[in-house]
C-alpha cells in the first residue's frame, strides 16, 4: 500500500455511576501522560525483565466502538491517546470526545462520557492524545469531583470529570466545560482550524492547554495563546502567546516590520511538562503561520520554535531556547519535553531533553535553558524565493551528531529495483538540495529530514539510572515546492506534474504570493527514495552526549503485488517509547502493526507481538493486583489500518 498524507484528513447513559475507587494508589500507577508531570516515561514496575518479556500475552482488549469516518467527510479519526491509571482506575479519550474509565485488571468499562463531538468537523488532526486529573486536597474525602479528569476535546472544550461516576463538575467553567476558542487575541478564521489534541498540564491548581492550528492556510488561522485556568472554577489564571504583543518585549523586534501583529500560530500543539518545585511549565512552541514562507514575517521569529519556560503560577517567562530560527520547513517542537536529572563530572544536574524534527536532541539546563552539551550557529542555505529571507545560521548540536540524516543526494538515491532507483534519482537531481535547512523554492527543494522528522510527537523516554535516552526518528525525505498563486489550477498542476509518486498535498497560503505543494518522497514502488533504515531507535548516553546504539524500528509494509522489504528496513513511525526499571524499552509507533519491546542497554529485541492496527500512540505500563500490565492503543488511522482498540498485555498467570 502506499503512504497516505501524513497530517491527517449522544450523551450515553452514565454506567456504575457509584463505583468506587480504591483509597491507596500503587507506586507503580501511570498517573500522568508521561507518567510523571515531567514527561520522562520511566516505570518503576520490575515485573517484566529482559528473561522473561519474551512471554507477555494479551490481558484483555477494550474496543471504544467509534467506526472510521468515509475519507470524503474529513480526515479519518485515530486513537492515539496513552491512558493513565491513578487510584485504581484507568482513564483513556477518544477522537470523538468520549472519556472512559476501565477496570485495569480487566478492561471492563466502568462509565463512560460522551462530550457528543461533531464527527464531521473536517479536523485537521482528528485524535485525542490522553486525559489529565487532579486531587483537590482541599475538598472532603467522598465529596464529588475531590479527584478530577480533564479532557481537551478536539472541538477546543477543556471539561472536568467526576473520576469516580464521569459527570461533569458543574462548578468548573459552564456546567463543567470551558470554551477554548472563546478569548483569542486572533479568533479561528474557520471551526476546524482550531483544535486540541493533546492532554493538558496540571501544575498547583491550575490546568494549563495550548491548542492545534491548521498550518499553511493563512497568515493568522488564530493565534496560539497558552492559558491556565483555575482547576476548581475554570477561571482564567493567565494567558501567554509565543508572539510577543509587547513592544517592550525583547523578542518583539525579531518580528520585522510589525508583524508580530498580523502574524498566528506559534501555538503549543503538543504535551507540555512541569516542575512543580521549582514553579515551572514548559513550552514546546510550533512554526508561526505559514509555515513555508515566512516573507509576511521576516525576522528570527523568537519564542517561536522553542522551547519555553514560564512561571507556572504567573505565566511570566522564566527563559526560552530557540530550536529553529524563521522556520520555513514545518519544523515545529512535535516532541514534548522530557525533564531529568543527569550527572557531570559527578554533580546532579536538573535537566530538560528536546528532541527535534531536525533529528537533533539539545539538553538544557532546566532552570536557565543553557545548554549542556555545546551548541554551535552555523550558516545555512539562503533562500532564492522573491520576498523569503531565509535566517543565515541555525543551531547545530556538537556533542551528539543528528540522531537522523541531515542530507540526501542524488546518487544516494534507492529503490527495490534499478528501475525505481532511477526514477527517484531522476527526480532528486532536479530538486534544490543543500542539506537540511534548505529552504522551500520554486522549483522544488528535498527537504530533509521531512517535516514528520527526524524526531517527532513521539518524543523521548529516559532512564536517569543509566543515564540513557531513546528516541524514535524518522529517515526519510519530502519534497516541497512554492508555485505561483496568480493563474493557479490544482487540477492542471497535478496532471503536469512530472515528479515520481502520489498524494501531493496543495494549500493555498492565503496573505501570501504562493501556493504550497508538498508529499514525502516516495517512489513508483510505494517505497521511500532515501535508502533504508526508514525510521529507526536511537539510544543517547546524558553522561557524554554521544550515540549509545540506533536500530531500526519496525517495517515498512509495499503495495499490493510488491514483495515485502527485508527485516531491518525499518518503518515511518508515529508514537512514542518507554522505559521500565527493568532495562525495558517498549514502543508501538510503526506501519507493520505491531509492539516491541528492546533491551536499553544494547538495542537488541526481545518481543514482538501483533496488534490489530498500526499502534500511533505511546504506551503506558502500571502494576495492579501483582501483575504488570503493557498497555497500548492500536488505533490505526490511514497508512496505519483501521482500529480502535486498547490492547492490555502481561505475563501468564501462575
Amino acid at each position: 500500500m502506499t503512504l497516505t498524507p501524513w497530517l491527517g484528513r449522544t450523551l450515553l447513559a452514565f454506567l456504575m455511576l457509584t463505583a468506587r475507587l480504591p483509597a491507596q494508589a500503587t507506586q507503580a500507577d501511570w498517573p500522568h501522560y508521561g507518567r510523571d508531570a515531567g514527561g520522562a516515561r520511566n516505570s518503576p514496575a520490575r515485573q517484566i525483565t529482559p528473561t522473561n518479556v519474551a512471554r507477555l500475552e494479551v490481558a484483555w482488549t477494550w474496543h471504544s466502538g467509534e467506526p472510521a469516518l468515509d475519507p470524503d467527510e474529513g480526515n479519518e479519526p485515530g486513537l492515539e491517546a496513552t491512558p493513565i491509571v491513578v487510584d485504581g482506575a484507568l482513564y483513556v479519550s477518544t477522537p470523538l470526545g468520549r472519556v472512559v474509565a476501565l477496570d485495569p485488571e480487566t478492561g471492563e468499562e466502568r462509565w463512560r462520557f460522551d462530550a457528543r463531538v461533531n464527527p464531521e468537523g473536517g479536523y485537521g488532526d482528528f485524535t485525542s492524545r490522553g486525559v489529565s486529573t487532579w486531587l483537590d486536597a482541599k475538598a472532603p474525602v467522598g465529596q464529588a469531583c475531590r479527584r478530577r479528569v480533564f479532557v481537551a476535546t478536539v472541538d477546543a472544550r477543556l471539561i472536568a470529570l467526576d473520576a469516580g461516576s464521569g459527570r461533569p463538575c458543574a462548578d468548573f467553567g459552564t456546567s463543567g466545560a470551558v470554551d477554548l476558542r472563546k478569548g483569542l487575541r486572533v479568533p479561528p478564521v474557520e471551526f476546524a482550524a482550531y483544535e486540541v489534541t493533546s492532554p493538558p498540564v496540571i501544575v498547583r491548581g491550575l490546568v494549563i492547554t495550548g491548542s492545534a492550528i491548521a498550518d499553511n492556510s493563512t497568515l493568522a488561522p488564530a493565534s496560539g495563546e497558552v492559558r491556565a485556568f483555575d482547576a476548581r472554577t475554570g477561571a482564567l489564571r493567565w494567558s501567554w502567546e509565543a508572539i510577543p504583543q509587547d513592544p517592550g518585549d525583547p523578542a518583539h523586534s525579531s518580528w520585522r516590520d510589525g508583524s508580530a501583529g498580523r502574524t498566528g500560530a506559534a501555538n503549543v500543539w503538543s504535551v507540555m511538562a512541569a516542575d512543580s518545585a521549582r514553579d515551572l511549565v514548559f513550552l514546546p512552541t510550533s512554526s508561526p503561520a505559514p509555515d513555508y514562507f515566512g516573507g509576511r514575517r521576516l525576522g528570527e521569529n523568537r519564542y517561536a520554535n522553542s522551547v519555553v519556560a514560564l512561571r507556572a503560577s504567573t505565566g511570566r517567562l522564566a527563559w526560552h531556547f530557540q530550536t529553529v530560527h524563521h522556520d520555513l520547513w514545518d519544523y515545529d517542537n512535535a516532541s514534548p519535553p522530557a525533564l531529568a536529572t543527569i550527572t557531570r563530572d559527578g554533580a546532579s544536574i536538573p535537566a530538560l531533553l528536546q528532541a527535534t524534527k531536525t533529528g537533533q536532541l539539545f539538553v538544557l539546563h532546566r532552570e536557565s535553558g543553557a545548554p549542556l552539551f555545546p551548541v554551535e550557529e552555523r550558516r545555512v542555505p539562503m533562500s532564492t524565493v522573491p520576498g523569503e529571507e531565509a535566517w543565515p545560521t541555525q543551531p547545530f548540536t556538537i556533542s551528539t551528531p543528528p540522531l537522523s540524516p541531515h542530507g540526501f543526494r542524488a546518487n544516494d538515491a534507492w529503490g527495490p529495483t534499478p528501475e525505481t532507483q532511477s526514477a527517484c534519482r531522476e527526480v532528486m537531481r532536479g530538486l534544490r538540495n543543500e542539506g537540511v535547512f534548505t529552504p522551500p523554492s520554486l522549483e522544488g527543494t528535498l527537504v530533509v529530514p521531512s517535516n514528520i522528522g527526524g524526531a517527532h510527537w513521539g518524543g523521548v523516554a529516559v532512564d536517569e539510572q543509566r543515564g540513557i535516552a531513546v528516541v524514535p526518528v524518522n529517515r526519510i525525505a519530502a519534497l516541497v515546492q512554492l508555485l505561483p498563486a496568480e493563474g493557479f489550477d490544482a487540477d492542471s498542476a497535478e496532471a503536469a506534474s512530472e515528479r515520481v509518486g502520489e498524494d501531493f498535498e496543495y494549500t493555498r497560503m492565503r496573505g501570501t504570493p504562493y501556493v504550497m505543494r508538498r508529499r514525502l518522497l516516495l517512489g513508483p514502488s510505494g517505497l521511500p527514495c532515501t535508502p533504508p533504515p526508514f525510521g529507526s531507535l536511537v539510544a543517547v548516553n546524558l553522561t557524554t552526549g554521544a550515540p549509545l546504539w540506533s536500530v531500526p524500528l519496525g517495517a515498512f509494509p509495499t503495495r499490493e503485488g510488491v514483495p515485502p522489504p527485508p527485516a531491518g528496513w525499518g518503518s515511518p513511525n508515529l508514537g512514542g517509547p518507554i522505559v521500565t526499571a527493568t532495562g525495558l524499552v517498549f514502543i508501538a509507533a510503526t506501519l507493520d502493526r505491531a509492539i516491541r519491546a528492546f533491551d536499553i542497554g544494547t538495542g537488541r529485541e526481545l518481543w514482538r507481538a501483533p496488534l490489530p492496527a498500526g499502534g500511533r500512540a505511546t504506551p503506558m505500563t502500571y502494576e495492579l493486583g501483582g501483575r504488570q500490565f503493557v498497555v497500548v492503543a492500536a488505533g490505526g488511522g490511514g497508512a496505519f489500518g483501521a482500529g480502535d482498540a486498547l490492547v492490555a498485555f502481561a505475563l501468564p498467570r501462575e
